[in-house]
């Protein structure tokens, strides 16, 4: 089971057994005690909040991964660092995994420079540098012994016995950075394209594509939704579907299924089924709009 983009600012509600679980970086086929979990290289990982989901799992980490945690502080509306992280990957200047682990003096030496650079442009951030580093250096030693090379990880994986590969993404085709609803989206690839990038696999390793979606539409924050129930009926459908955000908890915003949105999200997805979650939220309603939709 693997992760293939996006950090801990999405998350995944899973019920297994009347038992409710929240994972944010955490593949959710972790649950099952015969998988190998895998994260990829272009999750961008908050450590804390990784070893505290992983307190009781074994991981197996892509020696890829972002390791930069404290530009979280600069942004106040995610205050996660999403964006700042995919940001220095982009300018290059980020921290990976292998950096972490294999020299960490010259890890803190980068990491030095990058926190006056932050410090610069924000006056008034804190950063306790010494202070940080020591943090940094025990979760070193702790994530050393889970972290592989991820592109030979799953070619042995994908060459070897046959296994069965399954790839799960963070957020929902309409947030992928280029063909979502930009500027309302995520900082990574969240389409079928960010499996090959975000695992350092080959297109011809990707097999069936499976979509999910729910009965019925909805939104985190402001964007545009020609579909919203902003009325009793998207009341109802949040309070039935109880439609918070797994990790900010911010309410969800509800409305009828978007099918011109699911056909977009076909053309780039290509999926061959879909899975329709939570019908059974809108059993109550009498008549469909899906009709009007579609037309």
């Amino acid at each position: 089971m693997c992760c293939c983009q996006g950090g801990n600012n999405a998350g995944h509600t899973v019920v297994v057994d009347s038992v409710e679980y929240d994972f944010h970086l955490l593949p959710s086929g972790i649950i099952n005690p015969t998988v190998a979990a895998f994260i990829g290289n272009d999750v961008v990982i908050h450590l804390p909040g990784l070893f505290e989901e992983a307190e009781k799992n074994q991981v197996m980490v892509s020696r890829n991964n972002r390791g930069v945690n404290k530009q979280e502080k600069i942004w106040v509306q995610q205050k996660r660092g999403i964006g700042p992280v995919y940001s220095s990957k982009a300018a290059q200047s980020g921290l990976r995994m292998s950096d972490f682990v294999s020299d960490f003096d010259g890890f803190s030496e980068r990491f030095k420079v990058l926190a006056n650079q932050y410090k610069s442009i924000c006056p008034t951030l804190e950063i306790h540098i010494e202070g940080d580093l020591q943090k940094l250096k025990g979760y070193m030693e702790r994530i050393k012994p889970m972290v592989r090379d991820g592109v030979y990880f799953l070619y042995e994986a994908l060459h070897g016995p046959p296994k069965k590969l399954l790839v799960e993404g963070a957020n929902a085709a309409l947030l992928d950075t280029d063909f979502g609803t930009y500027p309302f989206v995520s900082s990574s690839n969240c389409t079928v394209g960010g499996v090959c990038t975000g695992l350092g696999m080959t297109p011809q390793n990707v097999g069936e594509v499976y979509g999910v979606v729910k009965a019925y539409t909805t939104r985190v924050g402001i964007d545009a939704f020609p579909t919203e129930q902003d009325n009793e009926i998207g009341k109802l459908l949040h309070t039935r579907g109880r439609e918070f955000g797994v990790t900010t908890g911010r309410k969800r915003r509800c409305g009828w299924l978007d099918l011109v949105l699911l056909k977009y999200s076909h053309m780039i997805n290509g999926f061959i089924a879909l899975a329709l979650t939570k019908l059974d939220i809108s059993d109550m309603f009498m008549e469909s709009k899906l009709e009007l939709l579609a037309s």
